[in-house]
């Protein structure tokens, strides 16, 4: 009996071990089980967030790329105008280079001439010397009456319809043969009546005389219109008031056929005031006058516009060291 007793004990002690055991485990996959879906919904949240965060990280850079792609684009185009304009100024700088190598190929053809030529004036021989000296000089202090001695000329040319349609002709010839009594000054100036330039560009200075810019004025002279209103007052005063100065001697030649204004004295008294004279009494500008017959001969009117023309230049070249010219004939 005492050894079926312990045989029982023992049985019930191991059961109740592996039971226990048992439920541990159970319990234990329970609890797991459970848990389970808590972790996956939390661990899916996370991945959620991170996907949202990095959405929106992905819509920045994308923008970011754009703004840089719109930039490089700028950058790219902007390039491309300064190598057009590298090439423009590179295009440019080999055509100064062209003209630089051929402005001094001139001077040294030039300094070559001027050589032959310093060399060509020494070999002139005593004789020859002695005999230009011998030449008689002809002098040129006047010509025809009218004083030859200043050093800039000033053409005050009525271009009015009675002067265009009757006497231009000669007064292309007047004009030529009043230039060539002055082989060489210092600056040529060509104005209307009314105070306008031949030659716009020049407004204000001096033509700088040479014989091509001769040939200019006459040949322009052929073709100029501009207005006029027939008297010769707005001219001279305009040519006075610009290019007077007290250290050039000026010679103003006046053509024309009318004096279309009213009284003479105003104006007489106008020049006087603007044409100051030096302390000898003499004028610096000079003031010389040439009158053509056009209503004379065409209209044969006592008393007319051209008489008064005769009468005020009269006075004036008077008054102004100067001459009055007055042509019988508008035919050259």
């Amino acid at each position: 009996m005492k050894k079926h007793r312990d045989i029982a004990i023992f049985s019930l002690s191991f059961l109740d071990v592996i039971c226990c055991g048992f439920g541990a485990i159970i319990l234990l996959f329970v609890l797991s089980k459970f848990a389970e879906p808590v972790i996956i919904e939390k661990v899916r949240a996370d991945l959620q967030s991170q996907v949202v965060r990095l959405e929106q990280e992905l819509r920045e850079i994308r923008g970011q790329t754009a703004i840089a792609n719109r930039q490089l684009q700028g950058l790219k185009e902007q390039l491309s105008d300064e190598q057009k304009r590298l090439a423009r100024l590179q295009g440019d700088m080999s055509n100064v280079k062209g003209e630089f190598t051929a402005s001094n190929q001139s001077a040294r053809v030039q300094n070559i001439i001027e050589d032959k030529l310093a060399r060509a004036l020494q070999e002139l021989t005593i004789e020859m010397q002695r005999l230009l000296k011998k030449q008689p000089r002809s002098s040129r202090s006047s010509v025809g009456g009218i004083p030859v001695d200043s050093e800039y000329i000033i053409f005050i040319i009525d271009t009015s319809g009675s002067m265009q349609r009757n006497a231009w002709a000669m007064v292309q010839k007047k004009l030529a043969e009043t230039l060539k009594v002055y082989p060489r000054v210092k600056g040529i100036q060509v104005m209307n009546d009314m105070g306008n330039y031949m030659f716009s560009r020049y407004r204000g200075k001096w033509i700088p005389d040479s014989p091509a810019r001769r040939r200019a004025i006459i040949s322009n002279l052929s073709s100029w219109r501009s207005f006029s209103n027939s008297s010769p007052v707005e001219g001279i005063e305009a040519a006075i008031r610009t290019f007077y100065s007290p250290d050039k001697k000026i010679s103003l030649y006046v053509f024309g056929d009318e004096f279309s204004g009213g009284a003479m004295q105003p104006v007489i008294e106008a020049v006087d005031r603007i044409n100051k004279a030096a302390a000898d009494g003499t004028r610096r500008v000079r003031i010389h006058a040439v009158g053509f017959p056009t209503v004379m001969e065409f209209t044969r009117q006592p008393g007319n516009t051209g008489e008064r023309f005769a009468t005020l230049m009269r006075i004036l070249c008077q008054k102004n060291g100067g001459t009055f010219v007055g042509l019988n004939s508008t035919r050259p």
